[in-house]
């Protein structure tokens, strides 16, 4: 164990408040925050992946079967196991996670809200990834047969659900990329950009400059192939550059630009991308 006041700003313990992304949210007074969004951005990692998660209430009205909460550590799906309903994502932090025999454990990417999971599991493919709350979470649970029926009458809800599967494998394919290529540095930026970006996208045209990160640097490790004590070295690099800043499980970003730069995200392209954000935002602001 790793003694000092950095190991307490990201504990080795699943955290055990599940607060809800929406209470945790800041709206600052500055304009220091992170300047990315997220609505399908054309960087050239996997902020490209990242755009607004699909409205769960618009999704599921009508024809879900009630809400279910897990506590933070629960197993929502499991490795092997075949479902005969969907779980969208409403509240909390979810890892969806594959494991090798030793017991190792790769996380493949984290679920916000909004997030869909059990698609590929819900009829007779038993599911090759497990899904674990990494905080308290609700997920509202859609029946496949009652889906299927919905389908006819609304197709749109079969697009927005491949919009979904598409996201999650973008979001796949990009920490492979991670994995295989980038340094441990490189990759534990991009992750800390990426959680960020999709953290925003909830909050569209607001410049949030903090963000609940309820992930240990064990978690992050699984997520970027590192150990503990590597995650550990590089946050620890990361801060004491002035580039981000960790306080009871809150992730705030002191410098983007340098966060940018660091997890080989092209600036001019990302902030192209942002300007262009910016005239959408004020122009719903004029037209309403």
């Amino acid at each position: 164990m790793i003694n000092g006041a950095w190991s307490s700003l990201l504990p080795n313990n699943p955290p055990a408040d599940g607060a809800s992304n929406a209470e945790n949210a800041i709206v600052p007074q500055s304009s220091k925050a992170l300047t990315l969004s997220s609505h399908g951005t054309h960087t050239s990692a996997s902020l490209g992946a990242v755009s607004p998660p699909i409205d769960a209430n618009r999704l599921i009205r009508g024809f879900r079967t009630g809400d279910r909460k897990f506590d933070a550590g629960n197993e929502i799906l499991g490795i092997g196991s075949t479902t005969g309903s969907l779980f969208n994502l409403l509240d909390g932090w979810i890892a969806v996670y594959s494991l090798l025999p030793d017991g190792r454990r790769q996380i493949v990417h984290f679920a916000l809200p909004g997030a869909v999971l059990g698609v590929l599991s819900s009829g007779h493919m038993p599911s090759n990834v497990g899904a674990q709350a990494l905080t308290d979470v609700v997920v509202s649970v859609v029946p496949m047969s009652v889906l299927k029926s919905r389908l006819r009458e609304d197709p749109e809800i079969g697009l927005r659900l491949a919009q979904s599967v598409a996201r999650e494998r973008d979001l796949a394919f990009d920490h492979l990329t991670s994995i295989g290529r980038r340094s441990a540095r490189e990759r534990v930026a991009h992750l800390l950009l990426e959680l960020f970006t999709r953290y925003r996208a909830q909050w569209p045209g607001n410049r949030i400059e903090e963000m609940a990160l309820p992930l240990t640097q064990e978690q992050i490790g699984d997520a970027t192939g590192l150990t503990f004590v590597h995650v550990n070295r590089v946050l620890s690099s990361l801060r004491k550059e002035g580039i981000v800043q960790f306080q009871y499980r809150r992730l705030r970003i002191l410098n983007p630009d340098k966060l940018i730069e660091v997890a080989g995200v092209d600036v001019e392209i990302a902030k192209a991308w942002l300007d262009q954000n910016s005239s959408r935002s004020d122009d719903r602001r004029r037209t309403t």
